[in-house]
């Protein structure tokens, strides 16, 4: 079965906001790209549009928060991350303040507007400010738990979120908890670390190396920063090898976050991602993750070497 992680995130604000008279909804322009818009229709005394100024959006936020409000800030990815940096670093990490900030459209799912659309990036960007939380979510339960997980934070937090619906593989009352893996599948010869909607196609990669012999254990990496290092280890500790996989570049994000945890015990790894490249338009988000090696097939091959 596949859901809108976007519609499914926009239901749970709406009634995060209903449960909670501290949070707030902002938006740069783009409500029903991001799906804010469901908010702004259900309860419009909680939705603010900012217009196309992610900066002042970010400030805006910061001095909600600073009142004691619980504010959400939406725009794509490319354009929620890259915009605001300044204002995210200074005004939000800086001084620790309960903002979070939601990347719609993450990586190649908004793939008819191409390279200016498609963000590669935003979980580099995001991972090396100090004080951030990154999610992000497998699917449309995840991204309900997400929304909840971030409010209950005391600082800043950022979530991805695809544009389009994808599979649903996460049973809806599964715990989550921040900064540890979730062990999916068992296996003891490769371990698949994934993200988003990477780690649908790395349960079906695990089916292909199951005809082939070969047992692949899958995890699911919802939260990137901050990692559990020792329940990340463990997690990958009975497989011989390991791969990574993310709708994002292979520099400055999960397969990097991963790396660096078990640098001390290190495993043989293989990364999948985006390789140090722009996006560009299609008429289907399917062309575009096969021509950039996003599928099972290749992560099945990237597990067999």
């Amino acid at each position: 079965m596949k859901t809108s992680q976007r519609i499914a995130y926009g239901e749970e604000l709406l009634q995060l906001c209903r449960e909670n008279e501290r949070v707030v909804v902002l938006d740069a322009d783009l409500c029903t790209g991001t799906q804010s818009q469901i908010v702004e229709k259900g309860m419009p005394e909680r939705f603010f549009d900012m217009g196309i100024g992610e900066q002042n959006m970010i400030g805006v936020a910061a001095g909600f928060a600073l009142s004691g409000k619980i504010p959400f800030c939406h725009s794509f990815a490319v354009f929620t991350v890259s915009r605001p940096f300044e204002q995210i670093r200074q005004s939000v990490c800086l001084p620790n303040l309960n903002v979070k900030v939601t990347g719609a459209s993450c990586g190649l799912s908004d793939y008819a507007d191409g390279a200016t659309h498609q963000c590669f990036e935003d979980v580099a960007i995001m991972r090396v400010l100090p004080n951030m939380t990154i999610f992000s979510p497998a699917d449309a339960n995840e991204a309900r738990k997400v929304v909840r997980l971030a409010a209950g934070l005391p600082g800043p937090a950022y979530i991805r979120i695809n544009r389009n619906e994808i599979p649903v593989v996460t049973e809806k009352d599964a715990q989550l908890e921040i900064g540890k893996p979730t062990l999916m599948a068992e296996g003891d010869e490769v371990a698949i670390c994934a993200s988003g909607h990477m780690v649908h196609f790395a349960l079906e990669a695990r089916k292909i190396l199951a005809v082939r012999g070969i047992g692949a254990r899958v995890l699911n990496f919802a939260t990137i920063k901050p990692l559990d290092a020792a329940s990340v280890r463990a997690a990958v500790a009975p497989a011989k090898r390991v791969v990574t996989v993310e709708e994002h570049s292979v520099i400055g994000g999960l397969s990097a976050a991963i790396m660096a945890t078990l640098a001390e015990n290190p495993l043989p790894i293989r990364c999948i991602g985006i390789q140090d490249k722009y996006g560009e338009s299609s008429d289907s988000y399917e062309k575009l993750l096969v021509q950039y090696g996003l599928t099972p097939d290749r992560i099945a091959e990237m597990a067999c070497k």
